[in-house]
């Protein structure tokens, strides 16, 4: 475990009218405490488990990967200011890590395969292939198996996004493997009920306020989806 727990420091947000800070879970949470060596975020999309996830990373020095700017309607100042605004627990001091997310995981292989261009020793880390050539599935598949063959903390947004449910059952099984070293920790926010099966994992849901830790069967993805494949028929003649 590198990281054992977080603390939010709502008495110093520097505004309630703008997000994040304006959300009330934000507000009431005073901390998250880690156990095992993979938890999970879940809630619906606006709970606040990706900007949480996001600002425990910038925290920890862990660099996020971004697409080019682009020129916006409104720009929030106070969007990326939750990383000063928390309270990271560590075990040996410095994290390392990385940050990955769907959304931006293209750009990343597309600027790896720059450099490969110019040193292909490059790919070495990524299983000496192009990232870009591969399908989007393989691609993200390639890098979580080689990167997480490194020591650190994994913050995943999203991971399931591209992968298949056969693809999801072997990164949950990469989770165990690589988690059972005692060299990785994951913290991931997710949708999905197979990655959520994860013997043993922590799952803490952004739909309570405040964020409260609760058991597999529990969550909202495993009922829905246990009910829909009982009653599928029952569920499509409502649509």
């Amino acid at each position: 475990m590198f990281i054992t727990g977080i603390h939010l420091l709502n008495d110093s947000f520097p505004t309630r009218d703008h997000y994040p800070f304006n959300l009330e879970i934000l507000n009431r949470t005073d901390s998250v405490r880690f156990s095992q060596p993979v938890s999970f975020f879940i809630g619906e999309n606006g709970t606040g488990k990706t900007t949480l996830l996001k600002a425990i990373a910038r925290h920890c020095s862990i660099h996020i990967w971004e697409d080019a700017d682009r020129r916006r309607y409104h720009h929030n100042r106070y969007e990326d200011e939750l990383a000063r605004h928390i309270r990271v627990d560590t075990k040996d001091g410095d994290i390392r890590g990385s940050f990955f997310s769907s959304e931006i995981f293209r750009h990343f292989a597309e600027i790896l395969d720059e450099w490969a261009a110019a040193d292909p020793a490059t790919l070495d880390y990524f299983g000496s292939a192009s990232l870009v050539e591969k399908s989007h599935g393989q691609s993200h598949m390639a890098y979580f198996t080689h990167r997480f063959a490194r020591e650190g903390v994994y913050f995943l947004d999203e991971p399931e996004n591209a992968l298949s449910p056969r693809r999801q059952l072997e990164l949950l099984q990469l989770f165990r493997q690589c988690a059972a070293t005692g060299k990785a920790q994951f913290i991931i926010a997710t949708h999905s009920p197979i990655l959520l099966a994860c013997p043993g994992a922590q799952i803490f849901c952004f739909d309570r306020i405040p964020v409260q830790e609760v058991a597999y069967e529990d969550t909202e993805y495993y009922r829905v989806y246990r009910d829909f494949l009982n009653n599928r028929e029952q569920y499509l003649d409502g649509i």
